[in-house]
């Protein structure tokens, strides 16, 4: 099987692999630039450090919204309206297949992870990005479905919004135990996943990003908080990813 490039753009990280029969050879990672001209430089630089002869593609899942290659207006890059497809073919002559970042999680859940029917994965890093899987498929809508971030929870502001302001220091909450603001973190979490379990009745929901670092206790905060917003009378289960890498490897299946 030939080599594949495969491409994590995220608003923190950009992580860029060589992957091959399902499994990362190189790997290289960075903090991802604020202004577009670096950011396609230092893209355009780690591709070409894992280049080789044998590569027939490649995968690159990036924050949304975009739709047939073009990044659109995602509110963690510095990208607006911009052909990343077209400028990354151009460069290096070789087929792009560009999906959203976290589809591309929820795409490597399903071949290598969970592998369930129908679930729905959460990344939460810089925003908070979704993938839902229905009867093995990805879900996509008219091309741009899955912004699960940019659901209204309290007082007019997003999902997303609610993370950035209350959950990016997690890890600071846990070091001066502050359970009050912890708490609020998990009830804004249990009312976006719990609204989605009721929208969607998974057998499953998977939790991606930096947050799994935080580990099973907070995990089972999040749990707590899901039941108060769940109506469906039954138990999905609600974990952190094990895959190392999934926005690489979803990547890289992105070629077929």
């Amino acid at each position: 099987m030939s080599r594949i490039i495969a491409v994590d753009l995220g608003g923190t990280n950009l992580r860029v692999g060589l992957v091959k029969d399902n499994k990362i050879l190189k790997y290289i990672k960075k903090k991802t630039p604020k202004n577009q001209e670096k950011l396609l430089k230092e893209m355009v630089d780690s591709i070409s450090r894992l280049m080789t002869t044998d590569v027939k593609a490649i995968g690159v899942g990036s924050p949304g919204p975009l739709e047939n290659g073009i990044i659109k207006n995602p509110p963690n890059l510095p990208f607006r309206n911009f052909n990343l497809k077209k400028f990354l073919q151009d460069k290096f002559k070789k087929r792009v297949v560009i999906e959203n970042d976290a589809k591309c999680v929820a795409i490597a859940e399903s071949k290598l992870g969970c592998k369930k029917k129908n679930f729905i994965i959460l990344t939460l890093g810089t925003g908070i990005g979704g993938g839902i899987i229905i009867n093995n498929q990805l879900y996509k809508g008219q091309g741009c479905a899955g912004e699960l971030g940019h659901m209204i929870l309290d007082n007019g502001k997003d999902f997303e919004t609610l993370w950035k302001e209350k959950g990016k220091q997690i890890k600071e909450l846990f070091e001066n135990n502050d359970k009050k603001k912890l708490e609020r973190v998990a009830m804004y979490l249990g009312q976006g996943i719990g609204s989605l379990i009721n929208i969607f009745d998974p057998e499953i929901v998977i939790i991606a990003g930096g947050v799994r670092e935080n580990g099973e206790k907070f995990l089972k905060m999040i749990r707590k908080q899901v039941k108060k917003y769940q109506i469906i009378q039954r138990n999905v289960e609600i974990k952190f990813s094990k895959l190392e890498h999934p926005g690489v490897l979803g990547a890289g299946l992105l070629v077929r």
